[in-house]
């Protein structure tokens, strides 16, 4: 039977409306499972404690489990790459953490590309670091530690939790940006690297102000500057590294992603509930209580940044030379 013009245009028209209707209410039922959220590093974490955090308000509020699974391991790629392969249906997620930004210039090859293969939803936060020295050491101030280190090249060594982690590369950062020689000293973690810096067997160090805030407020570490374009609220009477350095400007910026062809619908309803907690004053206080300011904006505010992290760090490692372990 042969259809009318008319009729066939408005039943084609139908059809092809049929998957845009398709996926739309899809993405207002979902999720109708459990949803995982993976975070490429191990238990305890800044990124593990936030997307516990996220989860919880995400089940609250789609009622549905939002399960934490770590998968650490190969610098984070992991993890990362589990997501990469997973069914872009937003039923995993992946925590994004500095390695995604830092990892796209360290490895040579890698099985996945970053800003092709995962779609960014919403940052979360962004947590500060803090240039510390053991409070033995001449220098009290950014300009006097330049001084110090240009006046004894090579012999400032600076402490960090491993080779291109977020604390290594914002050290090379400042290396590359004052002008300065300093000999890094990778740790197997904050902690010990922490602790070597107290009893003076490094001299400089920059970690989050999670990690290093408790022994700031004892004395046992003499903050000289946050890394952040503006000063922290913890430490208000502390400077910026940029107030001395223009234009310098290192943090840890966490948030989500999902496989890259997840779709719009789906996106749009994450990034809705995670700005949701991230207005929410409960959440805001829990943020403040790591050091860290929320994000919150659109997948395309988190996506420019991610793409500038990219390409700073990009130029850090290759300046600096860094390979991966």
């Amino acid at each position: 039977m042969k259809l009318p013009r008319r009729k066939f245009l408005h039943f084609a028209a139908g059809a092809a409306a049929l998957p845009a209707v398709s996926q739309s209410a899809w993405a207002q039922t979902y999720p109708t499972r459990s949803v995982r959220i993976i975070v490429a590093t191990g238990a305890g974490g800044a990124p593990d404690i936030l997307a516990r955090l996220i989860g919880q308000w995400l089940a609250e509020r789609l009622g549905q489990p939002f399960v934490t699974e770590n998968r650490p391991g190969g610098g984070n790629n992991i993890g990362t790459e589990a997501v990469v392969r997973a069914p872009p249906d937003g039923y995993t997620l992946l925590l994004v953490d500095p390695t995604a930004s830092i990892n796209a210039t360290l490895y040579e090859k890698l099985n996945y590309n970053f800003m092709r293969d995962i779609a960014l939803v919403a940052g979360i936060v962004l947590l500060p670091q803090v240039m510390v020295v053991n409070p033995s050491f001449p220098a009290k101030t950014v300009p006097e530690l330049i001084a110090y280190a240009k006046a004894n090249p090579g012999k400032v060594n600076m402490a960090s939790p491993g080779v291109a982690t977020p604390g290594h590369v914002a050290g090379e950062l400042f290396k590359m940006m004052a002008g300065v020689d300093m000999v890094h000293v990778p740790y197997r973690g904050g902690a010990p690297a922490l602790s070597d810096l107290i009893g003076g067997e490094v001299q400089v160090f920059f970690p989050t102000t999670s990690l290093s805030i408790e022994q700031i407020r004892v004395g046992k570490l003499r903050p000289l500057a946050v890394t952040t374009t503006t000063r922290w609220e913890g430490l208000p009477d502390i400077p910026t590294v940029g107030e001395f350095v223009p234009g310098y400007e290192a943090s840890v910026v966490l948030g989500v992603g999902v496989p890259k062809r997840t779709t719009v619908e789906i996106i749009d309803k994450l990034n809705r509930e995670i700005n949701a907690a991230l207005a929410d004053p409960k959440i805001k206080a829990r943020l403040a209580d790591l050091g860290g300011t929320a994000l919150a904006g659109s997948p395309a505010d988190f996506t420019k940044l991610i793409a500038e992290e990219t390409e700073k760090w990009g130029k850090v490692i290759k300046f600096a030379g860094i390979k991966p372990e």
